[in-house]
């Protein structure tokens, strides 16, 4: 008797990360099962504990120039228990984005690289989709990369706003979960400032080696800026229609805020 026949779930769970049909023993789940729960929980834990390497990723971006910001959270657990401090810059980055070259550079693109609620999603995945993003937008005025300390996804408008940008494209790790706890998201906001609402940012989310890939999501990601720049809006007013698009691993846009 085959693996299947002995167990009708075996096809299914090769075909997903959720866990399905665990069995039991007792009143309680197998230990395998129970092991492996607890493997994922930790991983999760450590997804959002973690720091990232500031260090590193920015010499994983060279030579593309970066520049280094802090929200006014002032250590990760004030940025867990306070969302809102995420949101904002703190004085001394402010102060030194507007006062910089770079800033009222008309840009037209600004990436910027939140730490989010993953670490291990933006060490992994951010570098990677940048560099896979400007080799295609080169026809684009694109900023300096922001890399910003303890930041959630509304902080990108501020500093997108005191550079000048037209579009920012904000990168960063999404909330863990019990299957993926490196998984990256993508947030595009046309004319991006202060007060932005969610339903004004197109999202690109799941991104990571068993979800979306790479290549995939920069496709979909400057697909969205060509069309953003052209029609001059973002959020729920652009949809992604693309042919060239279309594959396995595509996924729709979300409009939820996951940091």
């Amino acid at each position: 008797m085959s693996e299947t026949n002995k167990d009708p779930w075996a096809r299914f769970r090769s075909a997903t990360r959720a866990r399905i049909a665990l069995g039991r023993s007792g009143d309680a789940l197998p230990t395998e099962a129970l092991l492996e729960f607890q493997l994922a929980h930790a991983r999760a834990r450590d997804a959002v504990h973690s720091a990232v390497d500031f260090d590193r990723l920015a010499a994983d971006l060279s030579p593309l120039e970066t520049i280094r910001v802090h929200s006014a959270a002032p250590d990760r657990p004030t940025y867990l228990r306070r969302p809102d401090l995420g949101r904002r810059l703190d004085p001394a980055s402010a102060a030194g984005l507007t006062a910089g070259e770079w800033a009222a550079g008309e840009w037209d693109l600004v990436f910027v690289i939140a730490d989010g609620l993953s670490a291990a999603a933006v060490q992994v995945n951010a570098a990677p989709l940048v560099r896979a993003c400007t080799a295609r937008l080169g026809h684009l005025r694109i900023g300096p990369v922001v890399l910003a300390e303890q930041a959630r996804v509304a902080l990108g408008d501020e500093v997108a706003s005191a550079m000048g940008a037209r579009l920012v494209a904000l990168l960063v790790g999404e909330r863990p979960g019990l299957s993926a706890a490196e998984s990256l998201g993508v947030y595009l906001t046309w004319d991006p400032k202060p007060g932005r609402a969610d339903s004004e940012r197109n999202c690109i989310s799941n991104i990571h080696s068993d979800g979306l890939s790479i290549q995939t999501a920069a496709d979909k990601l400057c697909w969205l800026v060509t069309e953003a720049a052209r029609l001059k809006l973002t959020g729920v007013a652009l949809k992604e229609d693309a042919p060239s698009l279309a594959g396995p691993d595509n996924e729709k846009n979300q409009l939820t805020d996951r940091s």
